[in-house]
Formats: structure tokens, sequence, C-alpha cells
């Protein structure tokens, strides 16, 4: 382990030793103490809380509406007022009640266990950064210290409470539903949580080839398998001083949920796997094109679905909260072609062409939409040609002229099938998203003149610097890379889950496992880009038997996978490790609270002259 991050995990253990020492933490619960298991504690169930007291609590709380609906006044700042969703509880503490950042504030925790209970084991990082903080112990809260706090804003200890926390007008009721909805929030584990093991799944789709289901789950199976070898019970990772403490690291169980059968099917299968083995939430997963039952099972079951290598998700993820993405796909890809066609002079006409299948269906839909939307906005024809009838293709194309533009949706497997058709005059774009990891590959030689790919991703000159330690990790795991931005994703969906999971200490909730995506992802990718340049930069000076080279692989081959990974040294311009905009395959990612795609944009690219397959920007990345 390298002494830096060595001496934060050891600056941060002691923190915790000296809140042991002056009894604002308790490592184990004395002897009569409340524990936060998967039932909850006894004292946190409070069956004589009805259903109807529960629900206006949830609204209260979630919505700032009281009885009959009606919003709820807060009082802030010494006077300011503001009613309903703008004082809702959730805005600043979150849905979860275990509180967040907000600037330079510490939003504290109000989840039921932390104010109404003495829970040794209640006990949240409020930092989402380098150096550790937590939450501040108190006293249990009485009935008549939370009405002072929540309609006078003072603490139990007499001091007055953030001028940001509103002073509520509340009704008796809605007191105490409030109170009531608080003592049930968080309160113990979600389901697929042991106090040793989490169970999670990931959905693979029918129409997925069989060859990149291969390729998916061996990266999966590899990640999972290195987190797990190095878990030893009664042994922990490094990974965090609080995990340690709280001994909250656990062994990884992975169920595979293979669907069949058409996408009307899916619903009914999900839920039965859901029944038959609880899941704490789906990992990564792949789909070729069709994901919305998938989506919808997640905000149904109110379960997280954690980055899956999908192509086009569904129109309302960004209204929903239980899924989060890489980019919103071809949707993105449409988005961003508009914004090109729109900002100079107007094609007389767009054609797009589609294979039939989801993903293009999606992706022409919303060029249609985006450039209906434009002014003077040129006229759309969308025309379906079915792999394989080539006479339908040639009459697709026919027609063209040079002041038109033609956007394909084409999935790399049928790019083939145009090396007999000669391109057309008009101004060509395609998907890269679809086109594949390797579109040079892909597009015929014919068809790359011309050509403009949407193009999603870290350009392929700056790529190499940003995934040297995840093309290491695959060396080490002995692992072919046959399809770069599937396996990259895949092994970002889980390092970020693990070292998600490890900031959360033992609050396994499933709603908290998102709220904490969204306030770290920025800066994770920051932080680790930073930190992977500057060991770039020691690295390559190192010298002795093996050199570096040897040194980071035998790294690589024991570091959980939440942990940095080294990668190859030879031929890396000096350059090449300080400029880079992150860790993944897509050069800039960012969730803020209620986004549900970290990557936002996309480049132009073409195909360079005379540089047979090289990839060179045409556009900065335009973010629609």
């Amino acid at each position: 382990m390298k002494p830096a991050l060595l001496a934060r995990l050891f600056a941060t253990l002691l923190m915790l030793t000296a809140a042991l020492a002056t009894g604002r933490l308790q490592a184990q619960p004395s002897a009569g103490a409340l524990r936060t298991g998967p039932g909850g504690s006894e004292a946190m169930r409070h069956a004589t809380a009805g259903a109807d007291e529960l629900a206006l609590g949830r609204s209260i709380f979630r919505h700032g509406l009281g009885e009959g609906g009606r919003p709820i006044v807060g009082l802030r700042f010494g006077g300011i007022e503001a009613r309903g969703a703008a004082v809702a509880c959730a805005s600043c503490h979150r849905r979860s009640g275990l509180g967040a950042v907000e600037g330079t504030d510490i939003v504290p925790p109000v989840a039921g266990r932390f104010i109404f209970t003495d829970d040794p084991r209640a006990v949240v990082s409020m930092n989402y950064r380098n150096i550790k903080s937590f939450n501040q112990r108190h006293a249990a809260f009485s009935d008549e210290d939370f009405e002072a706090a929540v309609t006078q804003g003072r603490h139990l200890s007499g001091r007055d409470l953030s001028p940001i926390m509103p002073r509520f007008e509340l009704r008796p009721a809605e007191l105490q539903a409030l109170r009531a909805y608080l003592r049930t929030l968080s309160a113990g584990w979600s389901e697929g949580v042991s106090a040793t093991r989490l169970r999670l799944a990931t959905v693979i789709t029918p129409d997925v080839d069989p060859g990149r289901k291969t390729v998916f789950l061996e990266t999966l199976r590899a990640a999972i398998t290195q987190k797990n070898g190095n878990h030893t019970p009664g042994q922990r990772t490094m990974s965090s001083a609080a995990e340690m403490l709280f001994r909250s690291d656990r062994f990884w169980e992975l169920d595979v949920w293979e669907l069949s059968g058409p996408p009307q099917t899916w619903a009914a299968q999900l839920d039965q796997r859901m029944r038959e083995q609880p899941v704490f939430a789906l990992v990564s997963g792949l789909g070729a094109g069709e994901w919305g039952p998938v989506h919808a099972f997640c905000e149904r079951a109110q379960t997280p679905c954690w980055f899956p290598s999908v192509d086009a998700p569904p129109a309302a993820a960004s209204d929903d909260f239980y899924s989060v993405y890489f980019s919103a796909g071809v949707a993105l890809e449409a988005e961003v072609l508009a914004q090109h066609l729109g900002s100079g002079p107007r094609p007389a006409r767009v054609v797009q062409l589609h294979r039939g299948d989801a993903a293009g269906r999606a992706g022409a839909e919303q060029l249609r939409l985006a450039l209906a939307a434009l002014p003077k906005a040129p006229p759309v024809e969308t025309r379906e040609v079915k792999p394989g009838d080539a006479a339908a293709l040639a009459r697709a194309l026919s027609g063209l002229r040079t002041n038109d533009a033609l956007m394909l949706w084409w999935p790399a497997a049928d790019w083939p099938a145009l090396e007999a058709v000669k391109p057309p005059k008009a101004a060509l774009y395609a998907s890269a998203r679809l086109a594949g990891s390797a579109p040079e590959a892909a597009v015929p030689a014919a068809w790359q003149d011309g050509l403009q790919l949407l193009y999603p991703y870290q350009l392929p000159t700056r790529r190499h610097a940003t995934l040297f330690y995840f093309q290491s990790w695959l060396k080490t795991r002995k692992i072919e890379l046959r399809d770069e931005v599937m396996q990259s994703e895949v092994y970002f969906a889980l390092s970020y889950f693990a070292e998600t999971m490890t900031d959360m200490i033992d609050n396994v909730h499933r709603d908290y496992l998102l709220e904490r995506a969204e306030n770290m992802l920025s800066l994770r990718e920051g932080q680790k880009a930073e930190d992977e340049a500057r060991d770039l930069t020691v690295a390559r000076h190192q010298k002795g038997p093996g050199g570096a080279q040897g040194a980071l692989a035998r790294m690589a081959a024991s570091a959980p996978v939440a942990q940095k990974m080294p990668r190859p040294m030879p031929g890396v311009p000096a350059q090449a490790a300080v400029k880079r905009e992150g860790t993944t395959v897509y050069p800039r990612m960012s969730l803020a609270q209620g986004q549900r795609f970290a990557s936002k944009g996309a480049y132009l690219v073409r195909f360079a002259p005379q540089a047979q397959g090289r990839i060179e920007a045409l556009t900065d990345w335009i973010v629609p």
C-alpha cells in the first residue's frame, strides 16, 4: 500500500479512536444498546404507528405537504417564508435521512436512530473528500426536544440550529407523523444484506450477442473475485479505517439474472427472481437495446440499478431515482447532432436509417424530436431497413443530394452490409455508440471518407493514458481486451461500487447508496486522475530488479478492486499522465442531486485522411 494512503487511513483511525475515548462514538454496543440489523432495532419498529400516519410523515419529509396535501410553511434566515417542496426535509437531509454536505455546511443525519436513540453504530461519514469527518454524537432527543428543534430551531444542547434549517409551522398530528416516519427511516439494513454478506445481481437481456455476454461475465466475475479475494473472515481490507473499526466489509455474492422471451415478459421474470432471492442492488448489467422493463423494475422494487452497459436508457430515466447510467446513450448522440446541425446552415432534409432494433428506433425518435424543436427545422425522414435486405438498403439511400444529411443508427455487426453500396453525396453521420468499441474496424473503408461519428467517449489519442489502470488490471487477471468500452464500463461500475460501499460504512441502505453516488463521483474522478498521474510520474523513475513494470504488476495482482490499479510504463509520454479528465472511457463524469446520466456530452469526429482508421475530433466536447 502506498505511504500516503496508509497515512490517511491511520489518521482516520486515530480520529475515530479519539472519538471513542471522548464517548462520542462506540465501536461496539454497550449492554442493552440498540443494534441496526436486517430488521432494525426493536425501538425502531414502532408497530403502533399506523399506515396513514407514516404516509403523512413521508409526505411531509419527501414533499413538504401536510394534512390534506397542504404545503407546509417554514421560516429561514430569521423570517424568510418558504413552503411545500422548498422546505421538504429530503431536499437537504436526503431521502435516506442520513444527511449531506451543502457547500461548506454539513447537513446532519435525521434518521430516527441518529436522533432518538443512543445507537453506538449510528455513524456516518460527512465528508466526501480524503480526510474523513463524522457526525457529532449527542444524547437522544425526547419528544419535547424534537418539537423544539423542528418548530423553533433549537438543539437539545440549547444552541440555535443553522439558519438554513426551516422553523416549521406544523399541526400536532403532523409533528407526530413526522416523528413516527423518522423512526422508521434507514432503521435497518436493506434486503440482500447480512452482517457478513452482500447479495447482488446483474441483468442480461436476451438480445445480447453471446460472445459479448461471455466477455461481460468474464470481466464482471473477475472484479468480484478479486474483491472477495481480499476479504477473509476476521480480517478486513485497508480501504477505510472506519470500515475496519466497525467491521462493515462484506463478502459479495453475485446472481446472474439472464432474461428470456419478449420484453413484455421481463417484469414478471424480474419480480420472481427478487421474491426468490432478494438482492441489495443490480450492479452493471448488459442490454443490446430494450432496457425499459429493467429500469421500471428498479423503480418498482426501489432497488438501485448501478451503471449498466446499455445503448438506450429509457426516456424517463432522468426523472426517476433508482437507476444511474454512464450516459443517455443514443438519445445523447441525437441531441448532440441536433445541436450541431442547428448551429449552422440547415440541411435541406435529414434522412435517418435504422435496422429495426430498439436502440436504433430510440435514437431516430429522439433525433426527430430534437430537430423538430429547432427554429426553421429541416424535414426528417426515418427509414427502417431490415438486416439482409440489400434492395431496401439501396432504395433507402437513393435520391440523397449534397445538401441533405444522412444519419445512420447502424450496429457494428451490420456495417459490412454497406460495403456493396456506394456512399451517397449527402453529409454523413453515424452513432459511435452503436458502431462499437472499434468503429475503424466496423466501418467499410469506402464509407470512412466523409463520415462523421457522434462520439461520446474520450478521444483515442488520450484514452490510453486514461485507462492505464484498467488495461493493466486486465493483464494481471489474464483477460483479453475485446470490447474496450463495455469492459471498462464493467470495471468502473464495480470499482466505484466498492468505493461507495466503503464510504457508507455500515449504513447499508439502498437510497443512501445512490445519494453517495451523486455526491462522490466528480470528486472521485478528479482525485483519482490526480493520484494516477502522480503515481505514473514517480513509477517511471523507479529502478531496481524488474523495474517499475514488474513492481506495479505485482501490486495489481493483489490490490482490492476498490483501490488504485497500476499500469504499464513503456512508451508512455510524460505529458499523457497529467492531461487527463477522469479515469474512464468517458472524458468527464459527474453527478449532482437528481442527475442520472454521468457523462453528458460527445464529440463529432472523423476518420483522419491518409491515416486509415485513425479518429480525430472535428468539434469540441458538445453538451446539449
